[in-house]
């Protein structure tokens, strides 16, 4: 889409003033948009410890890098590219949403981990230990106390979330870890993330914060397990490839399991019917992200040989959503909730026209965020999930640091 197309008669910055947070959204022209953005939440006297954007991916990075770099200088800000944006106002596309995170609350320090693709397992621990590390030298200097938590920002185009959160999660020690994947829409092409003023392919970004505030760290799914099972028969888990299920081609027997046609599966049936693994007692969503040439099926989660998945049942993603962030916020209304939302889940929204209650939803809770690729939990990467962290006022305890 190019540039002028982006202007829209309703891209005024949207904030909320009235919380420790400033929260904002433009859909305008690059430099409009981040002027916009910068009037909505910065104050010069009192600059912000962190600014979180994300973008749609239509926004062309290089003005979007030149404006930052004249608007939000001495400004620490970071984000990534999205598959749908998470606004003051809910769910959108072609915008750039965003938070910025008061300096009298938080205190803030990131690494960026660049050539993913050649990540190694043995890369991670280290890096988790070192960042907690700097964070511990570096907040200790500040006169205000609270707990830390680790944020991740991954490149979901990478296929190395699995490695990198599972290591990262053993350096943190004790640090909750959560996060998201970029993504570029639903092209599944190269997404980036921002940091340091430049946007970076193939990377990802540990964000260390140490808040003041109660925080809440969770994850929600609203689903539920059928009796329809099938057994991963051939599979490349490094490609993240199922090339065999019930010693089938993937695609015949998946579409055969879940009662559709083969031509017609897509996005849609994708998000519609996911298949669950069992670990640790409890069901996670692995989701299909397409069906390749040679009929093998491509996920957006490692899928080893003899994993026996279960199809799948979803509850209303409406109701769900309502009563699971009520039971997180514990009868208290948040300050902010930072969301990592699956874009299946956006999609199911739309197909069963939920994305106005949904919206609802995520105004009266304050959230801001993006679509993801998939989302990081502690040492998993998981798929069509809700994840993401609460923040409350300092009166207010919702019941411990995460879930």
């Amino acid at each position: 889409m190019a540039a002028a197309a982006l202007a829209s008669t309703q891209h005024a910055a949207a904030t909320e003033p009235l919380s420790q947070f400033r929260r904002a959204s433009s859909s305008a022209p690059p430099d409009e948009a981040i002027n916009e953005l910068y009037a909505a939440l910065v104050d010069p006297e009192n600059p912000p410890a962190l600014v979180m954007l994300f973008f749609a991916p239509n926004f062309p990075r290089e003005q979007i890098r030149d404006a930052l770099a004249r608007r939000f200088e001495g400004i620490q800000v970071i984000g990534c590219t999205t598959a749908g944006e998470i606004t003051p106002a809910g769910y959108a596309r072609g915008t750039i949403s965003a938070v910025a995170f008061p300096a009298s609350e938080f205190q803030v320090i990131t690494r960026r981990i660049d050539h993913l693709s050649h990540f190694r397992l043995e890369d991670g621990a280290p890096i988790g230990r070192a960042i907690v590390q700097e964070g511990k030298l570096a907040f200790d200097q500040h006169p205000a106390h609270g707990d830390c938590f680790a944020l991740l920002l991954a490149d979901g185009a990478s296929r190395q979330e699995e490695a990198l959160v599972s290591t990262l999660a053993t350096g943190l020690g004790g640090v909750v870890l959560f996060g998201g994947s970029a993504a570029c829409g639903l092209d599944f092409d190269e997404t980036f993330i921002l940091h340091e003023g430049r946007f970076h392919s193939d990377a990802a970004l540990v964000v260390l914060m140490r808040s003041a505030l109660p925080f809440k760290v969770f994850q929600l799914d609203h689903f539920e397990a059928t009796g329809s099972k099938m057994v991963v028969t051939e599979a490349d888990p490094d490609l993240r490839l199922v090339s065999e299920i019930n010693a089938e081609p993937a695609a015949i027997e998946y579409a055969r399991l879940v009662g559709v046609p083969q031509s017609d599966l897509s996005p849609t049936v994708f998000a519609n019917y996911p298949v669950l693994v069992r670990v640790g007692g409890k069901y996670h969503v692995r989701s299909i992200q397409r069906v390749e040439p040679d009929g093998s099926l491509r996920f957006f989660c490692a899928i080893d040989e003899g994993l026996v998945l279960t199809v799948a049942q979803a509850r209303n993603i409406g109701a769900h959503l309502d009563e699971a962030l009520a039971e997180q916020a514990g009868g208290h209304d948040p300050l902010l909730t930072l969301a990592f939302d699956c874009v299946y889940r956006r999609i199911e929204a739309e197909q069963t026209q939920a994305t106005r209650r949904i919206s609802e939803i995520l105004r009266h809770y304050n959230t801001v965020g993006f679509s993801t690729y998939g989302e990081q939990y502690q040492a998993m990467h998981v798929n069509q999930t809700f994840t993401g962290i609460m923040f409350f006022a300092p009166d207010r305890e919702p019941g411990g640091g995460h879930e």
